[in-house]
Formats: structure tokens, sequence, C-alpha cells
């Protein structure tokens, strides 16, 4: 068998009520699919930081590659 949570009065109502709200039989699914939702959003937040750090070693290397082509203004040229 599974392992007892200590749940509080007022998180039992509030699973009760979602349970009602979601049409899902139980209350372990109403926290299965809480669980569900926080670990996407823990991924995506991982993915975020993944993403900046990318970003961050490329603008360098992009920054330097476009100095190369920038393109220069006759009119601004004396």
């Amino acid at each position: 068998m599974g392992k007892p949570l200590m749940i509080q009065a007022v998180d039992d109502t509030r699973i009760d009520a979602l349970k009602a709200r979601l049409g899902l039989p139980t209350k372990i699914g109403v926290v299965r699919a809480a669980l569900q939702l926080l670990e996407q959003d823990a991924a995506r937040r991982e993915r975020v930081v993944q993403w900046q750090r990318a970003a961050r070693r490329a603008a360098q290397t992009s920054r330097r590659v476009n100095a190369e082509f920038r393109t220069h203004s006759r009119l601004t040229r004396r």
C-alpha cells in the first residue's frame, strides 16, 4: 500500500473541490494532475535557463561576425 500523506483540512477541501471541477474519480487523480503540471513547469524553466546560456555564448560570436559584415554608410564618410 502507499504512504499516507498528512493533508491539512483546508487542503483536503480544496482537493475535493478540484476533484469535482475536473471530474476525476479520486483525490489522487487531482494530486497526480498537479504533479504533472509542476513537472512540466520545472522542465520549461530548465529549458529557459539552457536557452539563455546558449544565447549568451552565441551572442559574442554573433557580434563579432556582424561587425565584419556591417555596411558603411556613404553619407557619413568624409
